[in-house]
């Protein structure tokens, strides 16, 4: 509320405030479950950088923003708060006048190899232990992950970019950290925050894609026909309204689309949208504190999930199944689920995939469909390791 800004007609939606991750491990806060398990990466369990100042590029219209908040306080006024802003504009357009030296790289010849931190035989018996406590009754559905990792042959933003030529996604991201990035594509939105509106969008259900639209269309047909898609689905739909629930005001949270079927490029998915009303006195960080992590990153009943996955998993999770996007000045939230996204941390990518499991889970299946997740990132690397200019 301190730094609220005056709303100004023509901006972005994001006009400062804070951006990066929040990771999955923060629910301890607020959740009993225990300690997390070996974190071999060691990375935060949130990481924000505070943003007053930025460069907006609109895709559609190609078109550049250069954007700079002017904090008015007690000592000079709005006079010097205006002429700040203007010499921080100023300074950005005369660096984008400049020329960018491009460091020369080879080529890669060979993309690195990713290794996962389990062998499939022991994940595949996981997923069978996950089945036992679903039919025993602890829960409906738990979302098992492995990690992948290999060296890193070029730099994370190169593989950002790769993930933009190969993977685009409603949410494309670089994070610069300092000793770790996060590069990711992430097709699923965690929770959305504009004003008192609030929405979540849960994608449930996947399918490798076809070699053909004809395939393709065939494909789509039988996974929103599969039973078991269709009851994982809507068990998650109502988990987000469950979610939404416990921030909006009573009877305004509402099912505005459910079980589309949307393609990506190596994947089919399920969608819905889940939206409400939130009610007077809650923000946005009430919204990611009742969200996080997504159902569809743990399973319902969510603490009971997540403590099998505490027990089946590892390591700890980290950022991934956390949220990645920005808290706006305004009080504006928009988040993405850490998926489809690379840890470049040590000289090491390492990237982390899972699937939905339920009763009638095939150990088979669900091992394939989390490599099959995560082939859009292994994807990312092989051209970015195809094209020196990315350096």
């Amino acid at each position: 509320a301190e730094y609220r800004p005056a709303p100004v007609e023509g901006l972005p939606p994001f006009v400062g405030g804070a951006v990066g991750f929040f990771g999955y491990d923060l629910v301890r806060t607020v959740e009993p479950l225990g300690e997390p398990n070996p974190d071999p990466l060691g990375l935060p369990d949130m990481a924000l950088m505070i943003t007053d100042a930025m460069l907006v590029f609109d895709h559609l219209r190609h078109e550049l923003t250069i954007l700079a908040c002017a904090f008015v306080d007690d000592e000079g006024g709005v006079d010097t708060a205006y002429e700040r802003a203007a010499g921080t504009i100023a300074a950005m357009r005369e660096r984008l006048r400049g020329a960018v030296p491009v460091p020369d790289r080879p080529a890669v010849a060979e993309p690195p190899q990713f290794v996962s931190n389990i062998e499939r035989e022991a994940f595949e018996a996981k997923v069978e232990r996950i089945v036992e406590y679903v039919r025993a009754g602890d829960a409906f559905q738990v979302v098992p992950s492995q990690r992948f990792s290999a060296p890193a042959p070029v730099e994370a933003f190169s593989v950002y970019r790769g993930l933009r030529a190969v993977n685009p996604s409603p949410y494309m991201y670089f994070l610069e950290f300092g000793d770790f990035q996060i590069a990711g594509a992430s097709p699923e939105p965690l929770v959305k925050v504009s004003g008192n509106r609030v929405e979540t969008r849960p994608i449930a259900g996947t399918s490798p894609r076809g070699r053909s639209e004809e395939e393709d269309r065939r494909l789509a047909e039988r996974l929103i026909n599969d039973p078991k898609e269709r009851a994982e689905h809507v068990m998650l739909v109502d988990l987000g309204r469950n979610d939404l629930g416990r921030v909006c005001e009573y009877g305004s949270v509402s099912v505005d689309e459910l079980m589309a079927v949307e393609t990506y490029s190596h994947v089919l998915h399920i969608v819905s949208q889940v939206s409400g009303t939130l009610r007077e006195g809650v923000g946005a960080l009430d919204v990611l504190r009742s969200a996080l992590p997504a159902g569809t990153l743990s399973g319902a009943p969510k603490v009971r999930a997540m403590q099998i996955i505490d027990e089946l998993e590892t390591v700890k999770r980290g950022s991934y199944g956390g949220a990645i996007g920005y808290l706006s000045w305004n009080g504006d939230l928009d988040t993405a689920i850490h998926i489809r996204t690379v840890v470049a941390k040590d000289g090491q990518l390492h990237v982390q995939a899972g699937g939905g499991t339920v009763a009638d889970a095939k150990p088979a299946y669900e091992y394939n469909e989390s490599v099959n997740k995560a082939k859009a990132v292994f994807r990312a690397v092989e051209v970015a390791c195809e094209q020196p200019d990315w350096a």
